[in-house]
């Protein structure tokens, strides 16, 4: 008998640990109406570099550091990328991609809470969200909850992981970074 009450508080106490941990997760994004943020994204073994600003919902204003200086813009519906020093354009309805549920706050809490994270190398939670056929990781720092990063496909199948860093949450944004460019 001693053994089942044992087992019995060990379970409870274990399913509180990661209630606690997800509503500490959730209870964090929810306090977000934008982040700012550096990245590296590296797409299958091609690293690059630059700075976003994420405005929930859906808006994302995205300038890499590269010879094309490719630009990732969505004004909430749509989403346009565009390398500034050629004359590449393309432009996308933003619930055709991946970004739509990184973009949509709402979204995404809905599904995180629905779903058990996991953990990678003692240092991150991970919960993986499926969203119109796209398979999204999400992953957040163990200590402070913040989100670091994500992993998806891109519209050609190509593995996309992005981790972010110099994050600032909640700054002063100027609304016209989210107007798409045109194509010239």
């Amino acid at each position: 008998m001693k053994k089942i009450i044992l087992i019995f508080f060990f379970l409870n106490f274990f399913n509180y640990s990661y209630a606690s941990i997800k509503s500490k997760i959730i209870n964090n994004f929810k306090k977000i109406n934008n982040i700012s943020f550096d990245f590296k994204q590296t797409i299958d073994e091609k690293t690059e570099e630059g700075n976003c600003i994420i405005s929930y919902p859906k808006k994302i204003y995205c300038s890499y550091n590269n010879l094309k200086k490719k630009l990732i813009v969505s004004n909430g519906n749509s989403l346009v990328i565009k390398n500034r020093a050629g004359k590449e354009y393309f432009l996308y309805p933003l619930e055709q991609t991946p970004l739509e549920l990184i973009l949509d706050k709402k979204l995404l809490l809905n599904k995180i809470e629905k779903l058990e994270s996991e953990t990678i190398s003692q240092k991150y939670y991970f919960f993986s969200l499926d969203n119109n056929g796209n398979t999204t990781n999400i992953f957040f720092d163990k200590n402070s909850y913040n989100l670091v990063g994500w992993q998806t496909e891109d519209i050609y199948q190509n593995l996309v992981i992005t981790y972010i860093f110099n994050v600032k949450k909640n700054m002063n944004i100027d609304e016209k970074l989210f107007r798409l460019p045109r194509q010239h």
